[in-house]
């Protein structure tokens, strides 16, 4: 029998959370709970559960802080923000801290059950994949899929979860471009809806400052204007 999911609600309003909660549980998830920043990093940390759904506006301690702080401690764990504000820059803070992942409220339960599923289905896909993969080499990077790791010229490169992956992907079709559509798809595992295709833009450019000599002017991971990305082999 499959072990039950276990989906983190890091955020302050009861309504939200008793309705998100139900349609995890309705679909099977196992479910924990925050209502602070604090009491949603130490469950971050202590419980690991599969998923975290964080909201960025939180006493105690803001979303923005409680995802930098889960990251530097090492824990990997997906993680999804919530947010009520429309800011291009909250998005952008988001993924830039570690998040895999933004939903802007309100939003439709089936929209954040999609996500969730995604999420943890990539993870999962992952994990049981994790000893497969040749190594992949390209552009002074030396990519060893069986643990995760990447070498620039022998030195290891600290990469999220999604930025390896993007990379894996792309490294593993060399030449070959891709759209921010086909990359929520085969990366994200889920198609275009609203203004995702912002999360591609911010992780490629994330990977590029880790990856690249000059990120401005990059020779790895290349723009086909108007078309979308592709690695460059060499």
């Amino acid at each position: 029998m499959e072990e039950k999911k276990t989906v983190l609600i890091v955020e302050d309003e009861k309504s939200i959370v008793d309705i998100v909660r139900f349609n995890l549980e309705k679909e099977g998830y196992g479910v924990l709970t925050a209502y602070n920043g604090e009491d949603g990093l130490a469950k971050a940390m202590e419980k690991k559960p599969d998923l975290v759904l964080l909201d960025l506006m939180l006493p105690r301690m803001n979303g923005f802080e409680v995802c930098r702080l889960m990251r530097e401690r090492g824990n990997r764990v997906p993680v999804i923000i919530l947010t009520a504000r429309e800011e291009e820059a909250d998005k952008v803070q988001g993924l830039e801290l570690g998040a895999d992942d933004y939903i802007t409220k309100p939003f439709s339960m089936r929209e954040l059950m999609a996500r969730v599923k995604a999420n943890i289905r990539r993870t999962a896909m992952q994990s049981a994949g994790s000893s497969a993969g040749a190594v992949i080499t390209g552009g002074g990077l030396t990519i060893h899929p069986e643990n995760y790791q990447v070498y620039k010229r022998g030195k290891l490169v600290d990469l999220t979860q999604r930025e390896y992956e993007l990379l894996v992907f792309l490294a593993g079709h060399p030449g070959k471009v891709y759209t921010r559509i086909d990359l929520m798809e085969q990366v994200w595992n889920y198609g275009y809806v609203g203004d995702d295709v912002r999360t591609v833009d911010v992780t490629v450019r994330r990977l590029r400052e880790k990856i690249e000599d000059d990120p401005a002017s990059p020779a790895i991971i290349l723009t086909r204007r108007g078309v979308g990305y592709y690695f460059a082999a060499n």
